[in-house]
């Protein structure tokens, strides 16, 4: 893959000039992206709402299931565009949850999903009885908008040695959305079931390894996005905001909180760009492509905490209002560290990974890639 380095843009500050690859992608979700923000401008709500003015405009240009349908030739590297830049203009559509997670699944089971709409996806825990399995999933993003919910359950039968991983498709009819938002607003719904036994799929346990490395890497981008968004915030406040007669910008306190504030991102940069090459290069069933995961959401669990307290440290209280933008950035990316393994997870897997290796410090430096990591 080449000029997978521009995937993630080229500076906190905005995207260097230049022409690669990825850029037609850029611009047009980009164009996409600040049309749905500037309309909702006003208009903003806990939870969320489902912009489904965006949803259809990326339905017309295959951005809403890019990778998912073979037709379209698109790898990681075209969807984390793609991801970047919706998260940039804090999009409130699934496109992760239908594309990489949700259509993928459903592929993997051999299950024909919908063609069309939002879908979703997320793990559970089912019983069975009596031909049934019933069970729970917990905070899926976008149940109550989805047209089908993708559900790996985990299925423990009495006697089995291990749990059994399977996959449902889940309608209106056989299940019940119970509304629930994340930190951000976002909605994170519970969704119950009970459907006959015969129509679970049963799959290999790697499947759900991948299903929440994929889930991980997805957040990983969108984090890189919604970053972006509150460091250039950050700057243009700071430009316009005058105190003690001149600009908050020049004053030498606020221009080292800025300094750092972008550094920290770059270095998060540094390492998403990673996972994307590595997915882009291995996919996302490579051990090598765990690896590099692990690495992004390790660095990235301080980043986010350093970088949204610097933002909202340099706007002061209207930050916090809804009515600024701030707080989509900043919540979102507060929200989403936490979503497919918490950075205290990946910290762990990424410590025993490295100790494993004959010579850990070559595998530090990259100068040797990871062997198999161990969860």
């Amino acid at each position: 893959m080449t000029a997978i380095d521009s995937v993630l843009a080229n500076g906190v500050f905005g995207s260097a000039a230049g022409v690669s690859e990825f850029e037609a992608v850029r611009d047009l979700v980009g164009d996409l992206g600040r049309r749905a923000f500037d309309a909702r401008l006003g208009r903003r709500r806990r939870p969320e709402t489902f912009d489904g003015q965006l949803w259809d405009a990326l339905t017309g240009s295959g951005l809403d299931r890019l990778t998912s349908v073979p037709e379209n030739e698109a790898g990681p590297a075209d969807l984390a565009v793609v991801l970047y830049e919706l998260a940039r203009y804090s999009a409130a559509v699934p496109v992760a949850e239908t594309d990489l997670l949700g259509a993928w699944l459903a592929h993997r089971a051999g299950i024909v999903a919908p063609s069309s709409g939002p879908l979703t996806a997320g793990r559970g825990t089912g019983t069975v009885l009596g031909g049934l399995v019933t069970g729970a999933a917990g905070a899926m993003p976008w149940a109550r908008t989805a047209v089908a919910r993708v559900v790996l359950v985990e299925i423990r039968s009495a006697g089995s040695p291990a749990p059994t991983q399977h996959v449902a498709l889940l309608g209106a009819t056989d299940s019940v959305v119970t509304d629930g938002m994340n930190l951000a607003g976002e909605p994170r719904d519970e969704v119950s079931f009970a459907i006959d036994v015969r129509t679970l799929q049963p799959v290999d346990p790697a499947v759900a390894d991948e299903y929440e490395r994929r889930g991980a890497w997805a957040r990983c981008v969108q984090l890189i996005g919604a970053l972006d968004a509150a460091a250039a915030s950050s700057v243009l406040h700071c430009r316009e905001r005058v105190q003690f007669g001149r600009p908050l910008s020049r004053q030498q306190s606020v221009q080292h909180t800025l300094a750092v504030m972008a550094g920290d991102i770059e270095r998060a940069r540094a390492a998403v760009t990673l996972a994307v090459a590595a997915a882009a290069d291995f996919g996302f069933a490579d051990r090598r492509t765990e690896y590099a995961v692990s690495v992004a959401k390790t660095v990235l669990g301080p980043v986010v905490g350093s970088v949204t307290a610097a933002a909202h440290q340099l706007h002061g209280a209207i930050g916090t209002s809804i009515e600024h933008a701030l707080w989509l950035s900043t919540l979102r990316s507060r929200s989403w560290i936490d979503e497919f393994g918490s950075t205290a997870t990946h910290a762990r897997r990424l410590g025993r990974t490295i100790l494993s290796e004959p010579d850990f410090w070559d595998c530090v430096t990259g100068s040797q890639q990871a062997s198999a990591p161990q969860t």
